[in-house]
């Protein structure tokens, strides 16, 4: 199993230190499968640095899509995305 470490605004770092998020939304310019470890490190970007904040989160299912799989490019880009969490 992999370890991956990214970077997490204050904001969604405490989201997710609460059990409130427990998804992530990443541009896919890595690789990741189900059971890899993301260290999620925590970086101010006011500050333009790290604050020295971490956490482990393991991968429990991973879905990578493209903007058009879904034949619908157009209305995301004009609409956007959501994240549904249930």
């Amino acid at each position: 199993m992999a370890v991956i470490k990214k970077k997490t605004w204050p904001k969604i770092f405490e989201l997710i230190k609460k059990g409130k998020k427990r998804f992530d939304l990443r541009v896919a310019d890595f690789k990741i499968k189900e059971g890899d470890t993301l260290i999620l490190e925590e970086y101010d970007p006011k500050k333009k640095k790290y604050t020295g904040r971490i956490m482990k989160r393991k991968a429990k299912c991973v879905f990578k899509f493209k903007v058009n799989d879904f034949g619908q490019e157009k209305e995301i880009r004009k609409n956007g995305l959501y994240i549904i969490q249930f």
